[in-house]
């Protein structure tokens, strides 16, 4: 999910029938073995000869992946994600007794620990590499969403505010950049030639793994694919602790801007979107303070040790720029909310209360609403938007006509490296 800088508010496997996740899933087998006695000769001594036993069946992912990814992490210990060593003054980090230290309080707490965004992201990974294979010309955008929404729920065990879904899953296509989520009863299908944004996220206690992808289906825009993927890389190699965020946007406009696309004969230039941006991510919510445009700047600000980020890119073949689109589709509670201003309908006082149990801050989509429970909750939730307590994040479109990518990768700033909690194989 993406942050928008214009406006008052700001808005980047499993293999079915494998035995593992991840290509790190734990072995599951066991070599505990039993004494069995054997009579031995007429005079002789008794001797004992050893009988295994059964190996434990290593878990077998499903196709859609439905088993549990903690079936795999019996033990709970789930795979780091690329580490990253820090540079210059902060080199030293990556062997510091108190930095190592610190890192060992971090994981023995049960609400900080490691574990719970490495969760998060085994379960991405999982889903993704599924719904890669399932995404094809023909297959209705709403199905391709609910595809990605079943997966991550059935591996994440979701339970309430525990596990689930952290926001509506988007899947953008071509001039649509970001924050379009398809609606109950969509019959948009996949065309060949579509350039498809597909960006979801995945909480474990409120640890946000946000990451995203770009699919296509023809060699048109391959060029597209690979500048934005490279820009996204290289944003991540130049984030770390005491990184300028205003520096970092530079090197994502630097490697984009080397890029440009042949298109019917002719030549377009990959231009990062100026007023898109990567962020800062808290627990429970998925925008937070800071952001890392895609621009370079004169921000100041620093990126600092325990910090989560998402580090997103988009390019355009257009102006390389977003406005607000119509039929908006992703909301959130205001997060930092301390009053709640009064409330003159019933529906909207009972809407609120649902959005509570179920998302807190966490945004959300019509779709969500509809599978808690809510019918006919149009105008408590345009009540909700009008009192300042739900905020809108509409669609965001380039020029028609244009072709927009995305990749997205979260990062963590631990004391003693960065690491990039939802790489994978295949970005």
């Amino acid at each position: 999910m993406t942050v928008t800088t214009h406006g008052a508010e700001e808005k980047e496997g499993v293999t079915s029938g494998d035995a593992k996740v991840d290509g790190n899933a734990e072995e599951l087998e066991s070599d505990d073995e039993d004494d069995l006695v054997v009579a031995a000769p007429e005079g002789g001594a008794t001797k004992k000869k050893k009988k295994k036993k059964p190996k434990k069946k290593k878990p077998v992912q499903t196709d859609p992946p439905r088993v549990p990814i903690a079936k795999f992490y019996p033990s709970g210990n789930y795979p780091e994600g690329e580490i990253q060593e820090y540079k210059d003054d902060n080199t030293y980090r990556l062997t510091s007794a108190e930095k190592k230290h610190i890192e060992q309080l971090i994981q023995s707490d049960p609400e900080e620990t490691y574990a719970n965004i490495r969760k998060a992201a085994a379960v991405h990974r999982a889903v993704r590499a599924s719904v890669r294979k399932y995404m094809r010309p023909g297959v209705k955008l709403v199905d391709v969403a609910e595809y990605i929404e079943d997966g991550v729920r059935a591996l994440v065990e979701a339970e309430g505010l525990e596990a689930g879904i952290a926001f509506p899953t988007g899947v953008n296509v071509n001039h649509c950049a970001a924050h379009w989520s398809p609606r109950t009863g969509e019959v948009t299908e996949i065309q060949q030639s579509d350039v498809i944004k597909i960006d979801f996220g995945v909480h474990v206690k409120g640890r946000i793994v946000d990451s995203a992808f770009t699919v296509n289906f023809e060699p048109t825009y391959d060029v597209l694919l690979e500048a934005v993927r490279a820009a996204t890389n290289a944003g991540v190699k130049a984030a770390g602790i005491d990184a300028r965020l205003g520096e970092v946007a530079g090197e994502i406009q630097e490697t984009m801007e080397s890029y440009e696309v042949e298109v019917g004969g002719k030549v377009f230039p990959v231009k990062p979107i100026e007023n898109l941006s990567g962020h800062s991510i808290h627990k429970y919510q998925i925008h937070g303070d800071k952001s890392i445009l895609l621009v370079k700047n004169d921000d100041p600000r620093k990126m600092e040790e325990g910090e989560y980020f998402a580090v997103e890119t988009f390019g355009s073949t257009g102006r390389g720029r977003c406005d607000d689109g119509p039929e908006c589709s992703h909301f959130g509670k205001r997060p930092g909310l301390t009053t709640v201003p009064p409330l003159r309908l019933n529906s909207a006082k009972s809407l609120l209360k649902s959005i509570n149990k179920n998302f807190g801050t966490l945004a959300f989509t019509q779709r969500y609403l509809e599978r808690a429970g809510e019918s006919k909750y149009l105008l408590a939730l345009n009540h909700l938007i009008s009192q300042g307590i739900v905020q809108e994040y509409p669609p965001l479109y380039d020029q028609r006509g244009s072709m927009t990518a995305q990749f997205e990768h979260t990062i963590l700033l631990r004391p003693t490296c960065k690491e990039v909690v939802s790489r994978g194989d295949d970005y």
